[in-house]
């Protein structure tokens, strides 16, 4: 097979104005006019693509694939010289080919290198230099020989009342015409109420997308409902038996590359496997969320940084040398070789929340593992500006309990001990709402698989109906706080992190129910921490989105009721646990069957 596999781009601009150029291209010396596909240096000018985007990972390429060489091709009319660079696992660069042009016209340039000497990490770049003349450069393709049959690919996003997000998704990728017409269809899964056919761009997005669009409108089933609703109906609709199934969210900034370097890793790969794209921050474009993540199943936690992966990272000044491997990766961007589907199921009708975990956890074990490939990435609304404190954290809590008792070792004393502390710390801070959802999580993971039979519909509906039943649930303007005279209401600072929680805890559950709790005070978010938030009768929070406030007020009977109420539930996870555990594990295979979510979709 002589063709040979696109697997990247050199760009040197981002695809709209607040992507910073810098992540793509860096003038290190003179100027140069940076636009998408073409840049134009000055004369005694240096241009780097030692950038985010600008990176081959050639580490990750060596570890997952077959490919010895990679080839990259350009167009350069002017004068200068062009280098072929790589770094290693220590950042320490070399370079590995050069190409000089003078007074070139439209030439095609092509230097090559080894994939090689990047086990432990290291990247390739380009970097261009001019003399006294002006160099322009274009159409920068990285590519390497096809050892098989390329996969349809197949984009799926689920949205749901994002109808604008996910029309500039849309627009985004029906935009570059080299990477849409590499797809075999987008399918659009509208959930919601406010849907994507009501905005008046939606008939331009049809007329430019044509046949690949495929809208697809169903009741609310949640994230994993609407993900699987199109896996389900690309694996049906595809004439071919191998396909790329890639997940994305309605609300990401999309880098339409993202797509290219996702399937050409996952095409080339020595066997089938999940390729996930990064988070890069929405509103601060030049941080990484993280560059490869694990979850401890133990304490119900996900989203952990794996050893030597950048976090929260300014990518315009550091750069991911060391080869990270990811556990999982979050479904914002994530690709799915169909192979995966069909020997280990769908995803589990969990509604939302760890499913992609739970999914990859899943695939890992089967034999499937997870990359998540650096400069492969998306931008996504900051999570540090999400409030996490809301209805949703019903199924995080549990379907982390479901994940856990999957995959993990299932530790019931470990896993216990920490939802206890996190009780403790929800009563002692008033967030008693949050305590009422843990506490119902834990219970419907003990009724077993029959919490999914409706694949969420129904508990959703009745989760947000107790959640806003307690008053500490709901944002206020700050200019208007009810109940409150903020003009009164100072500012508190805490003293510091305590030297012995445990004992800080006792004490703040002692003085809550001896009514010791001081007065009033006015939390910023940055401080919201239990020991602190606890020293008041009433707190006024300021909400992680920074949109408004929410205020706190200690209920001595509640948290009485919640405190009897958590131990019960906690004792019965100690001792119904294991049997709990056995029933998700025998129920899996039919959760997740293709018969099981068929019937999810015709009962809608």
């Amino acid at each position: 097979m002589d063709e040979r596999l696109l697997v990247q781009r050199t760009l040197f601009a981002g695809p709209f104005p607040e992507a910073p150029a810098e992540l793509y291209s860096r003038a290190e010396r003179g100027a140069a006019v940076r636009e998408r596909d073409r840049v134009v240096l000055d004369g005694f000018a240096v241009l780097s693509t030692n950038t985010y985007f600008g990176r081959f990972p050639a580490s990750y390429w060596q570890r997952w694939t077959s490919a010895d060489r990679v080839e990259v091709t350009l167009v350069a009319s002017g004068s200068g010289l062009i280098r072929l660079l790589a770094s290693d696992s220590k950042g320490i660069s070399r370079t590995v080919s050069t190409a000089r042009v003078t007074d070139a016209e439209a030439e095609h340039v092509r230097l090559s290198a080894a994939i090689d000497r990047f086990v432990d990490g290291g990247a390739l770049w380009l970097e261009f230099e001019t003399a006294d003349a002006p160099l322009t450069v274009s159409q920068a393709r990285w590519t390497v020989p096809a050892v098989r049959r390329r996969r349809a690919t197949v984009v799926v996003i689920c949205t749901y009342n994002r109808a604008d997000d996910c029309i500039a998704t849309l627009q985004t990728l029906a935009s570059d015409v080299e990477v849409a017409s590499g797809l075999s269809a987008v399918y659009v899964i509208d959930q919601g109420t406010d849907t994507v056919d009501s905005r008046a761009a939606f008939p331009q997005v049809q007329e430019a997308l044509g046949s690949l669009l495929r809208y697809v409108q169903q009741p609310n089933l949640g994230g994993a409902g609407g993900f699987t609703r199109g896996i389900f109906e690309a694996i049906r609709n595809e004439t071919v038996d191998r396909v790329n199934l890639l997940l994305m969210d309605d609300d990401i900034r999309l880098e339409p590359d993202t797509a290219v370097r996702l399937t050409g890793l996952a095409d080339a790969a020595t066997k089938p496997i999940l390729v996930g794209g990064q988070m890069l921050n929405l509103f601060h474009p030049e941080r990484l969320h993280v560059g490869a993540e694990s979850a401890d199943l133990d304490i119900l936690r996900a989203g952990l940084p794996v050893p030597d992966a950048l976090t929260n990272a300014d990518v315009t000044e550091q750069r991911q040398e060391v080869r990270v491997d990811a556990a999982y990766n979050a479904w914002w961007t994530c690709l799915i070789p169909s192979e995966v589907v069909s020997a280990v199921g769908y995803p589990l009708p969990v509604f939302f929340q760890w499913d992609d975990i739970e999914f990859g956890l899943r695939a890992r074990e089967a034999g499937f593992p997870t990359v998540t490939l650096p400069g492969a990435g998306v931008w996504h609304a900051d999570f540090a500006w999400k409030n996490w404190d809301d209805w949703s954290r019903y199924f995080s809590f549990r379907n982390s309990l479901i994940t856990s008792a999957l995959h993990g070792d299932f530790d019931r004393s470990r896993i216990v001990e920490h939802l206890a502390r996190q009780l403790a710390n929800y009563l002692v801070s008033m967030r008693y709402g949050l305590a009422v959802l843990m506490l119902k999580a834990v219970e419907d993971f003990l009724r077993g698989p029959e919490v999914l039979a409706d694949g969420g519909a129904a508990v959703s509906r009745e989760i947000r109906a107790l959640w806003s039943s307690h008053p500490e649930t709901k944002n206020h303007p700050a200019s208007a706080v009810p109940g409150v005279d903020a003009d009164t209401v100072e500012r508190a600072v805490p003293a510091g992190t305590p030297s012995m929680p445990k004992s800080v805890l006792a004490k703040r559950v002692l003085w809550q129910l001896l009514g010791k709790a001081r007065g009033k005070a006015a939390v910023a978010d940055a401080d919201a921490y239990w020991w602190h938030v606890s020293l008041f009768e009433t707190a006024v929070v300021t909400d992680p989105s920074q949109e408004g406030v929410r205020v706190r007020r200690y209920d001595r009977q509640l948290m009485r009721e919640l405190g009897r109420r958590g131990a019960t539930v906690l004792w019965r996870l100690t001792r119904e646990g294991e049997r709990a555990r056995d029933q998700w594990r025998a129920g899996v295979p039919e959760l997740t069957s293709r018969a099981a979510w068929s019937r999810l979709f015709d009962s809608q």
